[in-house]
């Protein structure tokens, strides 16, 4: 082997940008919610052992509050789907006290009619609660309103299959997306999303479509794909994956003068597109009606799809 092979073989570093939303450490590893967490914890540990000393030994308090202390360790200390515990349990609190069953009804969710028996309302559970679209508005180019939080702008990312190519091409996808990453100003997201897909419509266009076809084995193979396409409708739930960059332009402060945030969110989402061509990435930003769709379909994923324009690897 040469030294030009070896060089290829060599694996290819990229520099990665830090997490700029990293809380910043206030007190040696601590940030400012823990170091306040256990401040509060250590103040109120304090006064337990103050108004206990006269008729406590300080051994039987302090075996009596270390599971307490072992806690409030772990919940300013621990982490838990990348997120710190304390957080976590909050959301699980939320989560667990807000309506399950929601539905869009703008006006509100009308009480049951009163010729319905008591019986039938309480078998039935509680009534759905009226669902808040995440978003305040949609403009014509597909920006969303998301008030305080500023303004959003989606597109959609093709796949690039990696693993099929050499190194060197690798080393370039690399390249080319780690510049993209260097160059971000804003809070960016790449979101993988799966979402089922009906190829029922398909598979009958093509049953439809076949017989126009100029030549008798073109006709053959559209009915053979049609009926490939049918059986898998049969076979089982098809799942598919689409790949959302969602660029967001936080809102000014008050008092300071800054470009709007629409037009600031549409101009990262095509830095975007023209930074992730170098990686093969093709980058196709969302109109006002496909803004609204997408976010609708996340709100209810259990409603299946149509087939969408793809590339490799789409299909799971």
């Amino acid at each position: 082997m040469n030294q030009s092979d070896e060089a290829a073989d060599a694996p290819y570093a990229t520099r990665i940008p830090a997490d700029i939303s990293r809380p910043d450490r206030l007190l040696g590893p601590f940030t400012a919610r823990q170091t306040a967490i256990l401040a509060v914890a250590a103040i109120v540990l304090y006064g337990g052992w103050w108004a206990t000393r006269s008729f406590m030994a300080p051994l039987a308090y302090a075996v009596l509050v270390i599971p307490i202390a072992g806690a409030t360790v772990a919940l300013a200390l621990g982490r838990r789907e990348g997120i710190g515990l304390d957080r976590f349990l909050l959301a699980a609190l939320t989560h667990a006290r807000a309506p399950k069953r929601r539905v869009h009804a703008p006006e509100g969710v009308p009480p049951l009619p009163a010729v319905v028996p008591d019986r039938w309302a309480r078998a039935a559970g509680p009534p759905p609660a009226a669902m808040c679209m995440p978003y305040d508005g949609i403009t014509t180019d597909g920006v969303l309103d998301l008030g305080s939080e500023g303004k959003a702008a989606l597109a959609t990312c093709s796949t690039v299959n990696f693993e099929l190519r050499s190194t060197a091409e690798q080393q370039g996808l690399t390249a080319a997306f780690a510049r993209w990453l260097n160059s971000l100003t804003g809070p960016t997201q790449l979101l993988v999303r799966c979402h089922r897909i009906d190829l029922t419509p398909l598979a009958d266009s093509l049953q439809q479509d076949a017989a126009a076809l100029p030549h008798p084995a073109l006709e053959r193979a559209a009915r053979a794909h049609a009926d490939f396409l049918a059986d898998l409708v049969r076979g089982g739930d098809l799942l598919g994956r689409q790949i959302v960059l969602v660029a967001r332009e936080e809102a000014a402060d008050h008092g300071v003068r800054r470009p709007t945030g629409e037009g600031r969110a549409l101009q990262r989402v095509a830095e975007a597109a023209r930074a992730l061509a170098g990686a093969e990435i093709i980058v196709t930003p969302l109109d006002a009606e496909q803004s609204a769709g997408l976010v609708g379909a996340a709100c209810n994923p259990d409603s299946p799809t149509g087939p969408v324009d793809g590339s490799e690897g789409d299909l799971a």
